[in-house]
């Protein structure tokens, strides 16, 4: 996989400029066709709490010992609407549908800006939840499925999502180790309960069931998160490994 990126570029007026690649620019109308591509895009999803961001720093240690270049992104990181995002949760007058707008406009940035590019110079890009995390929440807040499905239907498939299984009970020691109950990972937002655990535990479930219930529709390689940090790595790894075996526009 080639990790260097080569624009052609275009002469006039004594000038040079980038010739433009008309597949950088999602349409909105169908998934991007990303099977040209020399890269390969790999979502990492669960929820709070889990060990995304441990296991994704693991993965990019070890992806770029054997010689890769690796790009890391992440939801709320985009330049247009990530600053706007982080904002809006301060606080709560903003309404569901609003915040899906924002996380889409957000993707759609990221996608344009970040990963398409790095997909086409042959780059490994890891992305630190995707759309399904986006679409999890919402469900649990009462949006239609349908709603944010062609709401994100410009969303090129990943060539593999690996979900970072885990249950109730063994989450809630990773969350209180961490510092403890986040608002909106309690559904403190919309759920109204007074007693943060309690909240927690009732969205946490909730939100558990629908990213079930989302893999089945989608996909997903599942790997048990509530083993240690190295049996888990060892798992991502093999199906890091299987996506990489691939040739470009097959799937594993």
């Amino acid at each position: 996989m080639h990790t260097s990126v080569r624009s052609s570029t275009s002469q006039e007026g004594g000038f040079r400029k980038p010739s433009v690649d008309l597949g950088f620019h999602p349409k909105g109308d169908a998934p991007v066709d990303i099977s040209h591509y020399a890269g390969r895009l790999i979502a990492v999803e669960g929820t709070d709490g889990v060990g995304r961001s441990t296991q994704i720093a693991l993965l990019r240690e070890w992806l770029e010992t054997q010689g890769y270049g690796v790009v890391r992104t992440s939801l709320s990181r985009g330049r247009l609407a990530g600053e706007g995002l982080r904002k809006a949760k301060l606080g709560t007058t903003l309404g569901q549908r609003t915040l899906d707008l924002f996380y889409a406009t957000d993707f759609a940035d990221r996608l344009e800006n970040e990963i398409l590019p790095s997909l086409r110079a042959g780059f490994v890009v890891l992305t630190d939840r995707y759309i399904y995390s986006i679409m999890a929440r919402s469900i649990v807040r009462g949006i239609d499925r349908e709603w944010l499905s062609d709401l994100y239907r410009f969303a090129p498939e990943p060539h593999a999502v690996l979900y970072l299984q885990i249950d109730i009970p063994n989450l809630l020691p990773r969350v209180l180790s961490r510092g403890g109950f986040d608002f909106w990972e309690s559904g403190m937002d919309f759920l109204g309960e007074s007693d943060l655990y309690r909240s927690f535990v009732m969205y946490q479930s909730r939100l558990l069931e629908t990213f079930s219930q989302l893999s089945t529709s989608y996909g997903f390689q599942v790997v048990d998160a509530g083993r240690n940090i190295a049996d888990v790595f060892r798992d991502l790894r093999d199906h890091v490994l299987r996506v990489l075996a691939q040739p470009r526009g097959d799937k594993p």
